[in-house]
């Protein structure tokens, strides 16, 4: 590979089905896709990574795509088959997931940390076994009841909530060539200052 200071592994998060497509759980399938759009990557099966993975190819740059096609709770079997085979360590590994703390139209990024309750990221952690991978973290806001946080993930945003995430995934597109060289400051800066 190209690049090894940099990302080379974009896993997004999400649930496979027509069903669970629209919903606010599925924001990191919702980021690949639109990484893959634009640089003209297409996305296929691979049973042996458990999900649909493509090469994305940007400048000098490559990288892989994946949304893993196990449900959300079973990510880490697919990012680790994907890792483990081209021996992608954890630092190099960007996981897009959906962010109840954080307001819908605001995008994070950060390296490591615990799961905070979220289903993905805990079997990742367990299957990696290592919590030192990049997080982009998609705000969808707060239920503001707990006991409404697995009814709300797997329901669509409400029309305004769904125009600031598809704007702020449009806008984090632009941090994509500072992830590929590894500057990750460089795009930190760029999307938690817009």
């Amino acid at each position: 590979m190209a690049n090894h200071s940099g990302i080379q592994l974009f896993v997004g998060l999400g649930n496979p089905g027509a069903q669970y497509a629209a919903t606010r759980h599925n924001a990191g399938f919702w980021w690949i896709d639109r990484i893959a759009a634009d640089n003209g990557c297409r996305l296929g099966h691979e049973s042996k990574f458990f999900g649909d993975a493509g090469r994305l190819k940007a400048g000098a740059n490559e990288a892989w795509l994946l949304k893993p096609a196990t449900f959300m709770n079973k990510s880490g079997r697919a990012l680790a088959a994907l890792a483990n085979f081209y021996k992608i360590p954890p630092e190099s590994i960007l996981v897009i997931h959906d962010e109840l703390d954080l307001p819908a139209g605001s995008i994070k990024l950060k390296k490591g940390g615990g799961h905070g309750g979220h289903n993905g990221l805990k079997d990742i952690i367990a299957c990696l076994g290592s919590n030192e991978f990049w997080r982009m973290r998609v705000g969808i806001d707060h239920p503001g009841d707990r006991n409404a946080v697995v009814n709300y993930v797997l329901n669509a945003p409400m029309r305004e909530e769904q125009r600031l995430i598809d704007e702020a995934i449009d806008a984090s597109t632009v941090v994509l060539p500072a992830l590929l060289e590894g500057n990750m400051d460089a795009a930190m800066l760029k999307l938690h200052t817009r």
